[in-house]
């Protein structure tokens, strides 16, 4: 379970403080796959790197029952003057017990990422889709309990997202995600549950088709607004 208790967000501005969450209180049950629809700036990523620990709340407190993932969709979390092989070596030093294992994952991110001989160069030489790429498969060569997905079809090419898309179908018979999408379609096929973002206010829904609806009277409030 994910529990999200008086939780601030802000960021200061030349205006003053600019709050992405005030008094966010929130729970989201084990093995409950979740959609977050909002408008841009809404919150969605900061809430998404709020929950992998990439950042931190200004006040409040986040509990989270299990371990989770980094978001996947995202070209960030890696270092720029590293090789791709170096993050991934990194990062599998953390998680593996020998140096068999090590091998075994860094096997695996190098064929899964498809970039080939760039895994070997430094990760400021990569374009945003291959940074993606690799911390895509950095990902799926670890098992987690809650997945953080932002964005994922915007992840490589054609290809690269069908094999994406088939990479998560399997982690999902012993995983749950939180999935920040555009594609409403997307979000009905593969959520249980879903939170709506609308000016600082957060709304979760257990039946998906009734935050669509919430989500889509606010947007057209706004517009005539």
């Amino acid at each position: 379970m994910i529990e999200i208790q008086n939780l601030y967000k802000y960021y200061p501005t030349a205006l003053g403080r600019k709050y992405v969450f005030k008094d966010l209180n929130l729970k989201i049950p084990d093995m409950c796959n979740v959609g977050v629809l909002g408008l841009n700036g809404s919150g969605k990523s900061t809430l998404i790197n709020l929950l992998s620990g990439s950042d931190q709340p200004n006040r409040g407190s986040i509990k989270i029952d299990g371990s989770v993932s980094w978001p996947l969709g995202l070209s960030g979390g890696v270092q720029p003057r590293l090789t791709g092989r170096q993050n991934a070596e990194f990062v599998c030093r953390i998680y593996c017990e020998t140096s068999k294992e090590i091998n075994k994952k860094l096997e695996f991110i190098k064929d899964f990422s498809d970039i080939e001989d760039f895994f070997e160069l430094p990760v400021r030489t990569y374009s945003s889709g291959m940074k993606s790429k690799l911390t895509f498969a950095m990902s799926m060569a670890f098992d987690f309990d809650i997945f953080l997905i932002d964005e994922l079809t915007a992840v490589g090419d054609a290809q690269f997202r069908q094999k994406s898309k088939q990479a998560l179908k399997e982690k999902r018979n012993k995983a749950s995600y939180i999935m920040v999408s555009h594609n409403v379609n997307d979000l009905i096929k593969e959520c249980d549950q879903m939170i709506v973002l609308h000016k600082a206010k957060v709304t979760m829904f257990e039946d998906v088709d009734k935050g669509l609806e919430y989500y889509k009277k606010k947007i057209k409030i706004e517009d005539t607004e």
